[in-house]
């Protein structure tokens, strides 16, 4: 797997500018390793949704070093296309997600918490 550092050095060959200029978006989407040291990790921010969180965090452009603003979109997209060369959903990853009983629900909610509901429960409803 790509360092953030290798993503940011990758990014002054591409737009100019310092490897700090970058860093902060590229370690920012690594830091999902924190959750899963393998490549799982990505499914957290590996995708369109991802590319647009990290406009929303570090603001719709960068202004580099040299004075250069750039789309931060673009940074984002670079560093998903090193990753896995495309730019998935996250319904893309979704999918590829194997189902197992412990991620549904067993009992309703509302019926436990909603006293309406639950009357109508009790009267078989």
């Amino acid at each position: 797997m790509a360092h953030p550092y290798h993503h940011a050095l990758s990014s002054v060959k591409k737009w100019g500018g310092t490897v700090d200029d970058f860093l902060a978006v590229h370690t920012w989407f690594d830091a999902s390793k924190e959750i899963t040291a393998d490549f799982r990790h990505r499914a957290l921010r590996h995708h369109a949704e991802g590319i647009f969180m990290a406009e929303t965090i570090f603001g719709p452009t960068l202004t580099l070093s040299t004075g250069r603003i750039i789309p931060t979109r673009w940074v984002g997209e670079q560093h998903v296309k090193e990753d896995l060369g495309f730019i998935p959903s996250f319904a893309d990853w979704v999918k590829a997600i194997r189902p197992e009983p412990w991620m549904g629900r067993a009992e309703k909610l509302e019926a436990l918490v909603d006293p309406h509901i639950a009357s109508l429960v009790a009267e078989g409803t």
